[in-house]
């Protein structure tokens, strides 16, 4: 089961909720999706493993979060991409192409925009994920409205933590003011790019950070999954 300090976090954490009427109790959530996805890794990870990743996966979003009530569902998503990116470590499941992994401080502003660039130039050529060493509440406003202007919609993302078990599955790590904050793992490519942080700063020079970022994607695409 569980590891009972996981559990003990969580039960504090969702205690903190109001239960408001009509929304279920964050727990009575996390079980259901704790089988949900028991279901989907099947032959992969052992129910109480898969349990662990959920629970903790809704601690970790809880300590950032301003909003709570959705969390349960942000934390069956991020558990789940978490068990796939330790499944493909583990060699039990493969995606046939290249993965990324970009990480900035607050997983707010570079590292999603250079995430969802490369996914959008990448058209299923590489396989992205983003997250922070030190995970921001919510995406910089200024960030989504940069975004939007280029036609990619960055509203229902969220910050994640870093995780070991995606940096193991990841091919190339780049980093963007927080290298030193990732774990190094022989047979991967480690880049550093010195971006500055669009952290408080006008939609004006958040374009400029945009474009540049956009640039480094294109040119590491390019070397990692040219187009045929």
């Amino acid at each position: 089961m569980t590891d009972p300090d996981t559990l003990n976090d969580t039960r504090a954490a969702s205690s903190q909720d109001a239960v408001l009427p009509g929304i279920s109790d964050p727990r009575d959530l996390l079980h259901a999706g704790a089988h949900r996805l028991a279901t989907r890794f099947a032959g992969h990870f052992a129910e109480e493993t898969i349990e662990r990743y959920l629970f903790e996966s809704y601690a970790a979003l809880k300590r950032t979060a301003r909003v709570t009530h959705h969390l349960p569902v942000l934390a069956e998503t991020f558990a789940a991409d978490r068990l796939t990116a330790l499944a493909q470590s583990q060699g039990t499941i493969a995606t046939g192409v290249p993965e990324v992994l970009l990480v900035c401080v607050h997983n707010a502003g570079r590292s999603q925009m250079a995430a969802a660039l490369l996914d959008h130039h990448g058209r299923g050529r590489v396989h992205v994920r983003s997250a922070g060493s030190q995970p921001a509440a919510e995406l910089d406003p200024a960030v989504v409205t940069a975004m939007e202007e280029v036609g990619l919609d960055l509203s229902r993302e969220y910050p994640k933590p870093l995780t070991d078990d995606v940096v193991r599955a990841a091919d190339v790590v780049i980093t963007m003011g927080c290298g030193d904050a990732c774990p190094i793992y022989p047979g991967k490519t480690y880049l550093d790019w010195a971006l500055d942080d669009p952290a408080g700063r006008p939609v004006e020079e958040v374009r400029l950070i945009r474009d540049a970022i956009e640039n480094r994607v294109l040119a590491v695409l390019a070397e990692l999954a040219p187009a045929t």
